[in-house]
């Protein structure tokens, strides 16, 4: 693997009319954006607040103790009911170390948890108001959404000692439309550093690298599994690259993105990013959501299927 190198210096915050020219030609150019101080001191507080509220609230007398699992290290990718049936949902998902080779839970459990999600943007009302703001739809008309729909929305805790690796991928493969469109925002929680987890980015790789599988629901309701896109493989209207520009995904030279709480990360769905693991002794939460444009189709194979309302509206929740 290609030694990493740190990030250039972030960028400033965003006008209140989205991004600055500046901006969105460093977002076009390289697939990612870091913009600090996107959230106020007192608005991260309150977020880490309710995430460790919400921590130390839930009950394991019926929890299934889903482990979740990225598939790092041959281990099956976390597929049950409890996280298939979790787009509408908050549900508590744990880390795979937290528990020893008998099964049994060696971690408080409020220091157990791989994540928390997947619809805090609306079922949580201060991580609702963080998610569905003029702030974020500014942001999501400067990139070019026109209708934006929110889903997938988690708090990540990157837990001290055992906050598992998460090796490179592409948020596209996640949750694909025909053709891709997903972004991701991803707000620091913590002050998110190379000892404690912090992500790093193949720049310019959402250019050249085709999402070329995707994450779908297997047939019969046998979990979860990785299948081939038949679709269109790039964003509508990005030029496509010469053939054989694909990139190796672990020779890629990936950029540190240590970043400050507050911090807002934009993260465009075809970029190769990874986060290593924790193990240091603080802990790395953040929270993020995604957005992909709500005309582009989003089929029932794959793994999230939209609540009975839909997924949520950017724009129009977020002026009304």
């Amino acid at each position: 693997m290609a030694p990493s190198r740190i990030s250039p210096p972030p960028s400033e915050s965003p006008a209140p009319s989205g991004l600055s020219p500046e901006q969105l030609a460093f977002y076009k150019e390289n697939g990612y954006l870091l913009i600090p101080d996107a959230l106020d001191p007192a608005t991260v507080a309150s977020l880490l607040g309710e995430a460790n509220n919400m921590l130390t609230d839930f009950s394991l007398d019926d929890h299934p103790m889903t482990r979740f699992s990225t598939g790092e290290g041959g281990s099956k990718h976390v597929g049950d009911d409890y996280f298939l049936n979790s787009g509408d949902k908050i549900r508590f998902f744990f880390e795979e170390g937290a528990f020893d080779s008998t099964g049994k839970l060696i971690k408080p459990k409020h220091r157990a948890i791989n994540k928390i999600g997947h619809y805090l943007h609306a079922l949580s009302p201060a991580y609702h108001q963080a998610s569905i703001s003029p702030a974020n739809a500014a942001i999501a008309r400067s990139i070019g959404f026109k209708d934006p729909r929110v889903l997938q929305s988690m708090v990540i805790c990157k837990q001290p000692e055992i906050g598992g690796r998460v090796g490179p991928h592409q948020d596209s493969v996640f949750l694909y439309t025909d053709p891709p469109s997903a972004v991701g925002f991803w707000y620091a929680l913590e002050d998110a550093t190379i000892t404690n987890g912090c992500l790093s980015f193949a720049q310019g790789t959402h250019l050249r690298s085709p999402v070329k599988k995707r994450f779908v629901r297997m047939p019969g309701g046998q979990g979860t599994g990785f299948d081939e896109v038949h679709g269109a493989r790039f964003p509508k209207g990005q030029q496509l690259p010469p053939d054989g520009a694909d990139p190796d995904e672990d020779a890629e030279e990936y950029t540190i993105g240590e970043v400050k709480a507050g911090t807002l990360v934009l993260i465009h769905g075809n970029l190769l990013h990874k986060s290593e693991k924790n193990l240091s002794g603080k802990s790395r939460f953040i929270y993020t959501f995604h957005v992909i444009e709500g005309e582009n189709e989003y089929d029932e194979r794959n793994w999230l299927q939209p609540p009975r309302q839909g997924f949520t509206k950017l724009y129009q929740d977020a002026d009304s």
